[in-house]
């Protein structure tokens, strides 16, 4: 594996953008259900009781949502950064062993565990027309649900970290 990193990485194209966002996207769905459940008891505010079909029948409408993120980020990272230098810049840091070591990018993680919360919460609200759950998540409820889903970000950081020092990638 550490080999076919040794070339210089191409900016990533949209079945990057997409697989990696289902990846992490279908992570944090789940975990931001679990925090979301959790924050809703916690609280005693909201309502927020999912079965483990209605969380598939739910995930059914947060694909598609998770693949239009996909694409409009990685529109967005063109318009900033046309030929993904930086992008490619940061892809050979790791693979010379100069950036992330452990936490694969501890601040991305924090952020991205937040945002899937807020995005999963939205999916629930949204489908609720649909799918006749009974989903009411009031602001607080998603900010502290969003908040315990940190731990979730920061333990697939460190699990992907772990993963790539078992694999060498990154040492010279």
């Amino acid at each position: 594996m550490a080999a076919l990193l040794q070339k210089t990485p191409a900016a990533p194209g949209p079945p990057i953008w997409i697989s990696v966002t289902l990846l992490w996207g279908t992570v944090f769905f789940f975990t931001s259900s679990w925090m979301l459940s959790l924050a809703t008891g916690m609280l005693r505010e909201g309502s927020f009781t999912v079965s483990g079909g209605d969380l598939f029948r739910v995930y059914g409408f947060h694909l598609p949502v998770l693949v239009l993120f996909a694409l409009l980020a990685m529109m967005v990272k063109n318009l900033i950064d046309p030929q993904g230098r930086k992008q490619v810049q940061r892809q050979q840091s790791v693979v010379e062993g100069k950036r992330e070591r452990l936490f694969v990018s501890f601040a991305g993680s924090i952020a991205t565990s937040f945002f899937f919360t807020g995005l999963t919460a939205s999916t629930f609200l949204w489908s609720a027309a649909f799918t006749g759950l009974a989903v009411d998540l009031t602001p607080k409820v998603v900010a502290l649900a969003a908040l315990y889903n940190i731990a979730a970000g920061l333990a697939a950081s460190l699990l992907v970290g772990v993963v790539f020092m078992i694999a060498k990638v990154g040492r010279k």
